[in-house]
């Protein structure tokens, strides 16, 4: 059993989208053992302690540069035995310490199809203000493996979620999460729980199975 431990920094949408998915039975061979947020307060621990999971804060402002957080999560890490890393919602660039740690086994999901409208400065909103604005018709999110390039890893699964007249940023963000986060973030976390990821170059081939 791999045991998961989720980043996040608010509100904790991704991360209740795994506790659901859990609670029907869909991460196989995987269990969220921890709940690891960047700051005390963030709705995300709430989720977790609904949910029974342990949380803990490893918070931003109790360091004085990511390295020394990076560093302070992977020895949190460490000592929770944790076989998977997902950043949902984490809000922190992590240094080389968490990929050199955790090689192709971090995976952060980002609300646009990859390589579009993403790298340094396209999160949260600022995604779909951009998407809405160059004027595509199809956005979605992507689920990658994490490593040091910003949003640069290789990638696993892709959703596409069609851009709607009138759509506003708010509610494409919305759309892209119902249809494309909440349902390919749960899958690539079961997938690699189940061991059927593997990373050619900058492909990932996804085995066979239910």
């Amino acid at each position: 059993m791999t045991r998961i431990a989720v980043l996040v920094s608010g509100g904790g949408t991704n991360l209740q989208a795994l506790i659901d998915a859990q609670t029907r039975g869909e991460l196989k061979n995987g269990v969220i053992a921890a709940v690891l947020s960047s700051k005390a307060g963030a709705y995300a621990l709430e989720r977790a302690q609904k949910a029974g999971i342990p949380g803990y804060v490893v918070a931003r402002k109790d360091y004085d540069s990511n390295r020394a957080m990076t560093q302070a999560l992977v020895a949190r890490l460490k000592e929770l035995d944790i076989g998977l890393v997902v950043l949902a919602g984490f809000m922190h660039i992590l240094t080389e310490e968490m990929v050199e740690a955790y090689p192709n086994a971090i995976l952060n999901v980002h609300p646009a199809l990859i390589p579009s409208f993403c790298g340094a400065g396209y999160y949260g909103l600022h995604v779909h203000e951009k998407a809405l604005a160059y004027g595509v018709k199809v956005t979605g999110a992507t689920v990658h493996f994490v490593n040091e390039e910003p949003d640069g890893g290789p990638i696993v699964l892709q959703k596409a979620v069609d851009v709607l007249p009138g759509d506003t940023p708010e509610t494409l963000q919305r759309r892209v999460m119902e249809q494309a986060e909440w349902v390919i973030l749960p899958r690539a976390v079961s997938l690699f729980c189940q061991g059927r990821l593997s990373v050619e170059g900058r492909t990932v081939l996804i085995q066979e199975g239910e």
